[in-house]
């Protein structure tokens, strides 16, 4: 893997990237949110050898975020839990207060927050506009300095203050959180 460079802020020459991409650049400037951003090969949980190399150049933990549903596809969900732990459905959904969840499919991740597989991320709760996606925060990252996520797009990844995103970014967007316990 190439030697990963971190940047701050949004790059100089956005051209050939996707506009929701760009969109969250201009939205967290909008906001004046400050942010480090690495370009690097696609990271998501199928290459953790990549997210490794993320998350020591990036100085951050990269999340896991799961794009979830209830049984019926009536209530989705983002749930954010730090990569060493697991999703144990049972346990989350209890904690949410929802029929057992299970991953939602692409359509609906696509269609709610514009994230693919892969790439999905709290930035995407910025398309969220008709508020269909609750946010599930596991309590770990409460206490963490920066949060690691992507811009909707796993070939970037960016280092957010923690109370930038729980209290500028989420306010802004209109969304709050539940906070849940994940298992080891």
């Amino acid at each position: 893997m190439e030697k990963l460079i971190r940047y701050r802020g949004r790059p100089e020459d956005v051209s050939g990237r996707l506009d929701k991409e760009i969109r969250v650049y201009d939205f967290l400037d909008e906001l004046g949110i400050e942010y480090d951003r690495l370009d690097h090969e696609p990271a998501d949980s199928s290459h953790p050898d990549v997210c490794r190399a993320v998350e020591d150049a990036l100085g951050a933990k990269i999340c896991k975020n799961l794009f979830l549903a209830n049984r019926q596809r009536t209530k989705f969900y983002m749930l954010m839990i730090p990569e060493e732990k697991t999703f144990r459905s049972s346990e989350i959904s209890k904690q949410a207060g929802s029929s057992r969840l299970h991953f939602a499919e692409p359509e609906y991740m696509l269609e709610m927050i514009d994230t693919t597989p892969g790439s999905a991320s709290v930035m995407g709760l910025m398309n969220d506009t008709g508020k269909r996606v609750q946010l599930l925060v596991d309590e770990a990252l409460l206490s963490q300095e920066y949060i690691g996520c992507h811009p909707c797009i796993n070939t970037s990844s960016l280092r957010i203050r923690r109370e930038d995103i729980f209290e500028k970014f989420l306010n802004a967007v209109d969304h709050d959180w539940i906070t849940v316990c994940a298992g080891q």
